[in-house]
């Protein structure tokens, strides 16, 4: 089993795009980030997840890739070119493999563009169809950083950007590539919002997720990309590995889970084998916590089955920006992967953050107080999806790193 270092990170979310400030905002449950917006869903205001900053220009060679979608990923992408053109300079451009997931991509500027076009009768002359094609943020971070090894797009709804780490990973076990960068991208849109109002699942205020008055989600924007490496190349030269990844497909509804979490059962328990890892050795949980009622109770049942009547520490951070679809796994992955880096020498853990209230047909979890921490070397990211598309990742500290200490 070719074993995965996580080498770099580059971040754009709610929270903020630099380590130091996203990590302090998670772990002080900061909900600065959400906010009311009347222009999503007619007649309603509903809260979301914004990335507030500045972002990046398309550069004007590659016009045709402008969308925010793209933006968002250029943010992420500024700050891992470092790595990546040093490694295109020791490996060559065909050796670095791209893997975005996304469930939006550039759909904002169809829906602008067709909004403009009710108005014209006529189509924006900048306006390319291809800007919300699924692949369009791959093929831009392709042209962007100018590689030609292996690039596609995952999109499995919400466990798009979780999946691409193993894709990735099995990339680097056939030798295909000797880098893989990965991540995922999504933007707010109209079509998101008012495809999930009208499944009722969207709440009519701050989500609350695992609470009792929970009603539904708020969504979110954002990016996150890693580059995952073999980690013999690195010389054991980074904080964080990937150390186990699992996956599976349920099925059982086109949008809802099984009831009893049949599909996240196993993908958990999948990660866990394949870290070689037994329950009790992971020290948190980022639960998938839409705050829907039938996420909420399958999930709380799923941790249950596997974790015993102890579960470790847990949480969704789910609150503080939004459910970010299609960019979730990667945004919350980035997430953990702070969480064991340096970085935080407290040790401290993301709160939940709700109204305190337990459902009582749920099971009870141990869902983290603010100000709580705890010795983190073992870390787990859950990411259940659409027609029971499920990953569970887990990182781990470096022990070759640590050792080194």
């Amino acid at each position: 089993m070719t074993k995965v270092a996580i080498s770099n990170l580059g971040l754009c979310t709610p929270l903020g795009l630099t380590p130091d400030t996203v990590l302090a905002k998670l772990t002080s449950g900061y909900t600065g980030a959400m906010t009311a917006r009347a222009d999503l869903i007619p007649l309603t205001k509903t809260v979301v997840g914004e990335v507030s900053a500045d972002l990046p220009l398309i550069p004007a060679n590659l016009a045709q890739f402008n969308s925010r979608n793209n933006q968002l990923l250029l943010c992420a992408a500024e700050q891992i070119q470092d790595s990546v053109r040093l490694a295109i300079k020791r490996w060559g451009a065909n050796r670095i493999g791209i893997i975005i997931g996304t469930s939006t991509s550039g759909i904002s500027e169809g829906e602008q563009a067709l909004a403009a076009k009710n108005e014209t009768d006529s189509l924006p002359q900048d306006y390319l169809y291809s800007q919300q094609e699924l692949g369009n943020g791959s093929d831009f971070l392709r042209q962007y950083f100018n590689t030609c090894g292996p690039c596609y797009t995952v999109s499995t709804a919400c466990s798009s950007s979780a999946k691409v780490f193993a894709s990735a990973r099995r990339l680097l076990q056939a030798d295909l590539c000797d880098m893989v960068i990965v991540g995922g991208s999504d933007s707010l849109c109209k079509l998101t919002l008012n495809g999930f109002n009208s499944l009722e699942s969207v709440s009519k205020g701050h989500c609350q997720p695992f609470s009792a008055n929970r009603d539904g989600i708020n969504i979110g924007e954002g990016a996150a990309l890693f580059t995952l490496e073999k980690l013999a190349s690195v010389n054991g030269e980074c904080e964080v590995v990937l150390a186990g990844i699992g996956e599976s497909s349920d099925a059982h509804h086109i949008s809802a889970p099984h009831p009893e979490g049949r599909g996240a059962v196993s993908a958990i328990k999948s990660a866990l084998a394949d870290a070689g890892l037994s329950a009790n050795e992971v020290d948190y949980i980022n639960l998938h916590g839409t705050a829907t009622k039938k996420n909420d109770a399958m999930e709380s049942r799923t941790i249950k089955q596997v974790f015993g009547e102890a579960p470790p520490p847990c949480s969704s951070t789910k609150p503080l920006t939004g459910h970010t679809l299609g960019a979730a796994g990667a945004i919350e992955a980035a997430f953990c992967y702070l969480l064991l880096s340096s970085a935080n020498s407290q040790q401290a853990l993301p709160p939940q953050v709700w109204d305190s209230v337990q459902d009582p047909d749920d099971p009870t979890l141990p869902l983290v107080a603010h100000g709580q921490s705890a010795t983190l070397n073992v870390v787990m990211s859950n990411s259940f999806a659409f027609g029971g598309s499920n990953a569970s990742l887990i990182l781990a500290k470096n022990a070759l790193k640590e050792n080194q200490r």
